[in-house]
């Protein structure tokens, strides 16, 4: 039997994940200091949408946040593209945009077969989880096929953090 990893093992899955239509603002550097103002427009705009919603009488949950990072593996951290984002109702066709200086856009995010694993601790320790989880995908007979994603159970300032760490994969061949 294989020996399990030296961190908080948590088994990674498989699972179908349908399309789904997002807020997104874009950063480039390092997270901790060009996040702000992002996050600003991100949830206001969000936020903006679920106010309007509900005077129509239509209920909408703000649900948790996303990430993806498509060059965080090649590229110092203060060159980091981040695709903050937030799932908003497959009908919404615009966004208040709150802070002015800061683009939200909408966005289609196509998932379908996913891997993905629950890391539970500060972001500094990821790696391990990480590798973990490309491993399965290979050992399971699959690649990646598109960038890591980060979905955010608990808030950036929590005492423990939660992360669904995800892939979009296929089979290969």
């Amino acid at each position: 039997m294989a020996k399990k990893p030296e961190f908080n093992y948590i088994d990674p899955k498989i699972i179908e994940m349908p399309a789904q239509k997002m807020a997104v603002v874009i950063t480039r550097g390092d997270p901790n200091l060009v996040s702000q103002s992002a996050m600003k427009a991100l949830y206001g705009a969000v936020y903006k949408t679920k106010f309007d919603l509900k005077k129509a009488g239509i209920e909408f949950k703000v649900d948790a946040l996303r990430a993806r990072w498509p060059d965080a593996h090649i590229v110092s951290k203060n060159e980091w593209e981040a695709h903050w984002a937030l799932p908003v109702p497959d009908d919404t066709v615009t966004l208040v945009q709150k802070v002015p200086e800061v683009q939200v856009c909408l966005e289609k995010w196509e998932y379908g077969l996913v891997a993905q694993i629950l890391h539970v601790g500060p972001f500094s320790t990821e790696g391990p989880m990480v590798q973990h989880l490309h491993d399965f995908i290979n050992q399971n007979g699959y690649e990646i096929r598109g960038v890591h994603e980060e979905h955010y159970l608990t808030r950036m300032d929590a005492k423990e953090q939660r992360t669904l760490i995800r892939y979009p994969i296929q089979k290969m061949g």
